[in-house]
């Protein structure tokens, strides 16, 4: 037999066509261009370049070993990423042309890991930070595509710093945070060096997990794996405030962003995404920008600034008493004269269901809760019912016969352990929804319109016939302040703000008024009505107060108070 010697052959690369698959193992790696059609992410050693309109797949190639962090240039003319490799070795940054989708620079000083990667805003600098055997911090001029300066990213007596961002208008900030570190850095070019001044946090000792700064450099908000916020002034490198206190965002404030019309988009890694304002960072549920009103038989979705009218659900010769969103924005649930519930969606109007023989003499009030599987009606014969809403099902899960006659609001409590309902019969009842029967009994000489918690839900407040808003106590039922609501008439529609700072009333006076909770006094009053007011709602991040009368017109009122 010939042994073959021939010369090694030279042994072609395979062409990769299409990539399925997002590990999300990066943290904030899912990036959006800012023209608006490209993600961009890495997946293994790879950036993959995705139309989001079309199918179309770019790669960007050039890591040895897993990409650990993602950048975009703020003019989308550039992409930074950063790789891990093995320790005590160079981990690589690439810059990338975005256009050319091509490689422009290769830099390496880390060692490890790099940690996260931050643009200046006009394109000036690029700053990396080193993972944990590393530790340093380092700025590049995009120009020489060389290292500038460097200096260690935290101090001894801390942990590491694992985030970084850029001023939004300055080229010569920055701000790295991490483990017990929040610090904001001043680029000396002239003498190549950077300095770093140390955050005031008083005794707060926090571990950074994502950071945001506002478009005019005023503020940067830090999430923690606490699951709070931490908002801090560059300028003075103080604590301005933290929050939420009570009711942390669980697993830890993942990613954060701020947004343009003002208030932070908060994702938690319990897979949570929530609007939320300083200082108090409760979560808002819900859009300002639309509202629904029901009358008569039609549905109405209004677009609030420009007062146009997006969508109308008609159901010919029937009446709708009340309407709620799902809090996920997914259906419109509606009470009907005809005993009939009817699920709508929000964008085109179509039925999604329909719940029949839901109550006997036409269903007068609805709710529903925040997790969205459950709606909770009233019905002209005084009953409330708990239904259970699956995918496909509609199922009652308990009937509640305590009033005597028509229910006329009914507000669920936060947690959705607890609801309160208000009857024509004079009465309100706090109900358990976990066992499913009545708390507590409030017993007054009117017929009660409406009802609302305050935030705190220790307290509800309620008004009705007898023109006086009422203040009880949710544990025993007892009342705790009264005030003379209206002079003339009876008040129909309530609501309170999300901090339970303010509430408004309207009624058969034709006058909307906002009141101080704690005060008990009028703070504005709102002329404009020619109609008894027969509902009012505050929007979603105070911004505006709407209300609605039965002459069928209704106004938007400018929300007095900066929140």
């Amino acid at each position: 037999m010939e042994k073959q010697s021939s010369p090694k052959a030279e042994v072609a690369e395979l062409e990769l066509e299409a990539v399925i698959g997002f590990n999300g193992h990066v943290p904030t790696g899912l990036k959006c261009h800012p023209d608006q059609e490209h993600l961009i992410y890495p997946l293994g050693c790879t950036i993959l370049i995705q139309a989001i309109n079309t199918q179309e797949q770019n790669f960007l190639h050039g890591h040895g070993n897993n990409v650990s962090c993602v950048t975009i240039s703020r003019s989308g003319v550039y992409i930074a990423s950063g790789q891990v490799t093995f320790m005590g070795f160079k981990a690589d940054i690439i810059l990338w042309d975005y256009k050319k989708r091509e490689l422009i620079a290769r830099l390496s000083l880390h060692k490890g890991k790099i940690e996260a990667l931050a643009f200046s805003p006009n394109d000036l600098y690029l700053v990396s930070l080193g993972g944990p055997d590393d530790g340093s911090v380092v700025v590049w001029s995009i120009a020489k595509r060389e290292a500038i300066c460097g200096s260690p990213a935290a101090s001894l007596n801390v942990g590491n710093a694992t985030t970084i961002i850029f001023s939004r208008c300055r080229d010569e900030m920055f701000v790295t945070a991490g483990n017990g570190t929040i610090r904001v850095w001043e680029l000396d070019l002239p003498n190549r060096k950077i300095w770093p001044t140390e955050c005031q946090t008083g005794q707060m000792k926090r571990i950074v997990m994502s950071i945001t700064i506002a478009d005019d450099d005023n503020f940067f908000f830090l999430g923690t794996t606490t699951g709070d916020i931490l908002k801090m002034n560059p300028r003075t490198k103080l604590l301005a405030d933290t929050g939420p206190v009570k009711d942390k965002f669980s697993l830890g404030v993942s990613a954060i962003r701020c947004l343009k019309m003002g208030g932070l988009l908060v994702g938690s890694g319990a897979g949570l995404l929530v609007f939320c304002k300083s200082p108090s960072y409760k979560p808002i549920n819900g859009t300002a920008e639309l509202f629904a009103t029901c009358a008569k038989k039609d549905i109405r979705v209004w677009h609030t600034l420009s007062n146009r009218e997006l969508l109308r659900i008609t159901v010919p010769n029937m009446t709708c008493h009340g309407i709620d969103f799902m809090k996920d924005g997914k259906s419109i649930i509606s009470a009907w004269d005809d005993g009939r519930i009817r699920a709508f969606t929000p964008e085109t109007g179509r039925l999604m269901y329909v719940i029949n023989n839901a109550h006997r003499i036409g269903v007068t009030a609805i709710a529903t809760t925040s997790d969205c599987k459950r709606v909770i009606s009233g019905g002209g014969e005084g009953e409330v019912r708990v239904w259970q809403i699956g995918c496909q099902t509609q199922k009652l899960e308990e009937a509640l016969k305590e009033h005597k006659s028509s229910v006329s609001c009914i507000r669920v409590k936060k947690n959705n352990e607890e609801c309160v309902t208000a009857s024509t019969d004079g009465t309100c009842i706090i109900w358990d929804l976990v066992r499913l029967r009545r708390n507590q009994m409030i017993l007054a000489n009117t017929l009660f319109q409406c009802v609302c918690y305050h935030p705190e839900e220790f307290q509800i407040i309620t008004s009705g016939t007898d023109r006086k808003i009422a203040y009880w106590e949710v544990f025993d039922g007892s009342v705790i302040r009264e005030l003379e609501g209206s002079l003339s008439g009876s008040i129909n529609g309530m609501d309170i703000t999300l901090e339970g700072v303010h509430f408004v009333t309207g009624g058969n006076d034709h006058l909307v008024k906002v009141w101080d909770y704690n005060e008990g006094e009028v703070t504005h009053v709102g002329v404009g009505h020619s109609g008894n007011i027969t509902r009012i709602r505050i929007s979603p991040g105070n911004q505006y107060i709407v209300s609605v009368s039965a002459d069928g017109a209704i106004l938007r009122w400018k929300y007095p108070f900066t929140s």
